[in-house]
């Protein structure tokens, strides 16, 4: 696959009042032709910061952002006009203009861009039939819900034909059955028209039902990247297990006690793991928490257990779970995370 993006030891700082800020410190990591890219972090995170270099909305302080091999630093401004033709964005507040109907609101960037009146009226309907709103085509943003109104923003973005589709928490302002339809779009759209998909969110149910691959950003570093099955089955930054780890508000009940969490894919999600584990070892465990989720097409569930106190039997039952074609994590004591969070601020 052809790279679309290539960020390479991308810094970002800010002055303010004579007091500076990093927002992104040494970032590096490639985005690929066709792929739907998920970058994800915590507010303020830095990777709102991240997505607007890659359209220059945003100059980099250090480092370098390749757009098919070409340095947008370097680009001139007729270059640049260029690029940013072929990169379309779209936001969480959908920027429509409310004094014009969907249609006019769609013909918007072909309007500026000087196409012919009946060329861009053709090109808008199309676009408009591409997210099921065709029959809208006159009303005004006011008179549509969130989900109708985001849907014109794609329609609007994609009548460019750009190579890209920027979206910067394009569904944090939506309910949640409405994220999904807009999701189902993005990715239908993704299929059909081969365009490069990149998505920031906080959320990390976005990245698990649409994107290939995720990095995760935070406190502006990369702290992880990888396919979104890999990095749910076995986040490695401590930045990824809060993201993928399921809410645990329990402690180990002893001093000595363990707490692990195991993933399964569909494939196994009718095994008994349980009822096996105290058949075969006689060993037995206390079930925290535990959900199931969907990951890029594929049902996965995952379980939070408390170990006995017994560090061999914890042994035996990790071993026992990992030959079962598990994947098995230790998940951090919440009271001695807490304890550490105190110690690092005394």
């Amino acid at each position: 696959m052809e790279t679309v993006f290539e960020l390479k030891n991308v810094y970002k700082t800010y002055n303010n009042e004579g007091k500076e800020f990093t927002a992104l410190k040494d970032v590096s990591l490639d985005v690929n032709e066709g792929e739907i890219f998920g970058i994800i972090g915590m507010s303020g995170a830095g990777k709102s910061t991240l997505v607007r270099t890659l359209n220059r909305l945003e100059d980099v302080s250090s480092g370098q952002v390749l757009f098919y091999g070409k340095d947008l630093a370097e680009l001139r401004p007729r270059e640049l006009r260029n690029v940013r033709h072929e990169i379309s964005m779209i936001f969480q507040g959908f920027n429509l203009l409310m004094q014009r109907t969907v249609i006019e609101n769609v013909e918007q960037p072909l309007r500026i861009a000087g196409v012919p009146r009946k060329a861009r009226r053709e090109k808008a309907r199309e676009m408009l039939r591409i997210v099921g709103l065709e029959e809208k085509e006159k009303v005004y943003p006011a008179r549509l819900s969130g989900g109708q109104r985001q849907r014109v923003a794609i329609a609007r973005a994609l009548a460019s034909d750009p190579k890209v589709l920027l979206c910067d928490e394009a569904t944090s302002a939506l309910d949640p059955k409405i994220t999904g339809e807009i999701l189902d779009l993005l990715s239908k759209i993704n299929r059909e028209r081969k365009l490069t998909i990149v998505i920031i969110t906080h959320e990390m149910a976005v990245v698990e039902k649409i994107c290939d691959r995720v990095a995760i950003i935070d406190e502006g570093e990369l702290a992880e990247i990888g396919e979104v099955k890999e990095v749910f089955r076995n986040p490695r930054s401590s930045a990824a297990k809060k993201l993928v780890f399921p809410s645990n508000p329990f402690d180990p009940t002893g001093e000595d006690g363990k707490l692990i969490r195991i993933v399964f894919d569909g494939t196994k999600a009718s095994e008994p793991f349980i009822a096996n584990l105290v058949e075969k070892t006689g060993l037995k465990v206390n079930i925290l928490s535990a959900n199931t989720r969907s990951v890029g097409g594929i049902g996965y569930g995952q379980m939070v257990l408390e170990l006995p106190e017994d560090t061999e039997k914890q042994k035996i039952i990790t071993a026992f779970f990992e030959e079962s074609g598990l994947s098995v994590a230790e998940v951090e004591n919440t009271a001695v995370s807490a304890a550490s969070e105190v110690d690092k601020h005394e």
